[in-house]
């Protein structure tokens, strides 16, 4: 009798394994047929800045269609020259070893050995050389499939198909404008989807955010029918640990409806939404806030009436912001809310303005920090609060019935600037700001933004085509 249930039980998980198996590759040669790609012609794909989601979207391209190798090619590219300090290599050391599955591949692919070198201090590890392994330096308690690393950018990206941009928002001009000396001879312009959250003030001839996808279109000179934004509520090692997750690619019909289907898994649900840009700000804006959040639980002790203090305010000077951003901010609601919450709970702007108040870091470390890659929200609270000081954006404030600058009713916002970038107040400032006896209702805020005709389309500008 048991030995009958061990005989249905593998023959009910192979069935599904093939199913499963049949099922994906045809998602991908429905994506070849797409592409117009010929029996033998790889679909490249290549991922560019191997931060943790960065490197989890590869890892999951490569759990999927990875097998298919026939059929396309799945690589990462990263800076070489990065070294592994010696805390990061002896925690390494220890992950490796508390997971069988990931000791018996590197013993298997004669990796360990260097491992152990790392440990002891006789040998220094490098971040390209341990993403190999499967090895993200900012997610290394979550190992990852082994993945292809190039390290010379123009190798990487000359003739790719898809382009996923993991870096930065603050370094995706500077990579892609070098890019682009790399495909002025392409017939045909590749996909671009990235997967970066902040954003760039512009304030000459008129004011205006600048989002990575139109960094991109600048630098390279990509269609923006060809760039795409993906984003959702999630933390990049539960998905990669199959928590069930969602999120929505946007732009351009030419590509969307097709690529949601072939980056869509069975934990990992991907729509897809025409809203390219104003999607890219609200991932850049709830990073702003979470910086806040962070440091109102350090001060408090985790007090949930603070941390419910704060998120009334930030939450009603979001929705504020994004009555200026968009025609019809109210189908932002339901994203924007989802992916702020993540980021409270979990994310590492939140961990930031903790570690902050904490005095466990220091400003003048910089927004890049070892572990956890960078800190995107210290500029995102720069641009915005720039952005929002124009007086050519003036607003009618409430009670003094005259015209002020919209950054002047985001008394949060205007807080984080003081203690991020002119440094005019230490964290404790945003505990005054929420103890302002004068600070109005949250409801007001919202009331107001519902009220008037604050939308600014020139907020969001154009792209080159």
């Amino acid at each position: 009798m048991v030995g009958s249930i061990e005989v249905t039980s593998s023959e009910s998980y192979l069935n599904g394994a093939i199913q499963n198996h049949n099922g994906t590759e045809e998602k991908l040669n429905e994506f070849r047929r797409l592409l117009g790609k010929a029996d033998g012609d790889l679909l490249k794909i290549v991922g560019v800045g191997a931060g943790a989601w960065g490197s989890v979207f590869a890892a999951l391209l490569q759990d999927s269609y990875g097998q298919f190798r026939d059929k396309v090619q799945i690589r990462i590219w990263r800076r070489p020259g990065r070294a592994v300090d010696r805390a990061t290599a002896e925690h390494l050391f220890e992950v490796i070893n508390s997971r069988e599955d990931v000791l018996r591949r590197l013993i298997r692919r004669c990796a360990y050995l260097k491992y152990v070198e790392a440990r002891l201090g006789d040998r220094t590890l490098y971040a390209d050389e341990i993403l190999k392994d499967g090895f993200c330096l900012n997610m290394i308690d979550t190992p990852l499939s082994p993945l292809k690393v190039v390290t010379n950018l123009q190798e990487a990206v000359w003739d790719a198909d898809i382009v996923i941009n993991g870096l930065p928002s603050t370094e995706t001009r500077e990579v892609f404008e070098e890019i682009s000396k790399y495909w002025k001879e392409r017939i045909t312009m590749p996909i671009i989807i990235s997967l970066a959250k902040g954003i760039e003030a512009e304030l000459d001839p008129i004011p205006r955010i600048i989002t990575p996808t139109q960094m991109i279109n600048r630098a390279t000179r990509v269609p923006m029918e060809n760039i795409l934004y993906l984003g959702g509520p999630n933390i990049a090692s539960e998905i990669y640990n199959k928590e069930y997750a969602n999120a929505r690619v946007c732009g351009a019909g030419k590509w969307r409806i097709q690529l949601a289907k072939f980056l869509r898994q069975p934990h990992f649900i991907v729509w897809d939404n025409s809203d390219l840009v104003t999607h890219e700000v609200m991932g850049g804006l709830k990073n702003v806030y979470a910086i806040g959040a962070g440091m109102v639980a350090a001060l408090t002790k985790e007090s949930a009436t603070s941390k419910s203090v704060y998120f009334a305010h930030c939450t009603s000077e979001m929705i504020f912001i994004t009555h200026l951003l968009a025609e019809e901010p109210e189908k932002l609601a339901g994203p924007l809310l989802a992916d702020t919450y993540v980021t409270l709970l979990k994310g590492r702007n939140a961990w930031y303005g903790q570690m902050i108040a904490k005095g466990e870091l220091s400003l003048d470390m910089g927004d890049s920090i070892s572990g956890k890659g960078t800190i995107q929200g210290v500029s995102a609270v720069g641009a915005f609060y720039e952005l929002l000081s124009q007086s050519s954006l003036n607003v009618l404030h409430p009670e003094a019935n005259k015209p002020v600058a919209p950054v002047e009713l985001c008394p949060i916002l205007k807080t984080l600037y003081k203690i991020l970038i002119t440094r005019e107040q230490g964290t404790r400032g945003i505990l005054q700001a929420l103890r302002d006896e004068n600070l109005n209702d949250p409801r007001d805020r919202i009331e107001i933004a519902q009220s008037h005709a604050f939308y600014r389309p020139s907020l969001l500008g154009g792209s080159l085509d």
